[in-house]
């Protein structure tokens, strides 16, 4: 899909859904509407996203914990970074607290899912998403807002792993599916190992990796949202 055409596309959907959301939080963000395509990412803001979750289907899993900090005109801002911790719907497996370094009465005490989606909602309005992987942010967030709201979400995304894969593609490199993982692709740009499955940590590293995909992307020119939108 043309990336032009994705944003085309994506506030096609944007005033349908509109018609359809309740009044409040997600009829509040539907309305405010995207950047324009033709606008270089370091002219706005964007948001990196990681969400945590109990696994990897949108229909069955749950979100546990969601990062995010603001890229704003091509620099990270780290005072406005937030995480929250998302109350499970039901007791997290053994595996999933593992994974994710979230005790049982951590969890207990994270919010409802209702009030960690109006809070992302909010820091998420006008904004372009950035994630690795976005596919997954994009389920589980439609799915959450489906759950909650009784209506779908449209995000227009840079998705950090569709750019390392059209990099490998473009130079006819072989690749394996871990080459793309987070940390592969960060050290790929000589970025510093992170602290993995938390989701603030994951949301900062992948603010990082997309500013070293931009300047690399770019070749010192700027570098519109046209060029980098993934095209969900």
């Amino acid at each position: 899909m043309n990336p032009l055409g994705g944003m085309w596309w994506n506030n096609l959907r944007r005033r349908w859904l509109l018609r359809k959301a309740p009044a409040g939080p997600l009829r509040e963000y539907l309305r405010d509407g995207f950047p324009p395509a033709r606008c270089s990412f370091d002219r706005t803001t964007l948001l990196a996203v990681d969400l945590e979750m109990t696994g990897l289907d949108a229909d069955k899993d749950h979100i546990i914990s969601i990062g995010w900090v603001p890229i704003h005109h091509g620099a990270i801002v780290l005072g406005d970074a937030r995480r929250c911790l998302v109350r499970p719907e039901r007791d997290m497996a053994v595996e999933s607290a593992v994974i994710h370094k979230i005790t049982d009465s951590e969890a207990a005490a994270g919010a409802p899912l209702k009030e960690a989606l109006v809070e992302l909602l909010e820091a998420l309005r006008g904004r372009v998403m950035v994630a690795h992987h976005a596919r997954i942010e994009l389920q589980f967030i439609n799915t959450a807002c489906q759950r909650v709201f009784g209506c779908g979400i449209v995000i227009p995304a840079v998705d950090t792993e569709w750019l390392a894969r059209r990099k490998l593609e473009r130079r006819n490199q072989v690749y394996k599916p871990r080459d793309l993982s987070l940390a592969s692709v960060r050290a790929s740009y000589n970025l510093p190992i992170h602290k993995a499955h938390d989701a603030l940590g994951d949301a900062i590293a992948t603010a990082e990796l997309f500013l070293a995909q931009a300047s690399d992307f770019g070749g010192g020119s700027r570098v519109s949202l046209s060029q980098i939108l993934y095209p969900s």
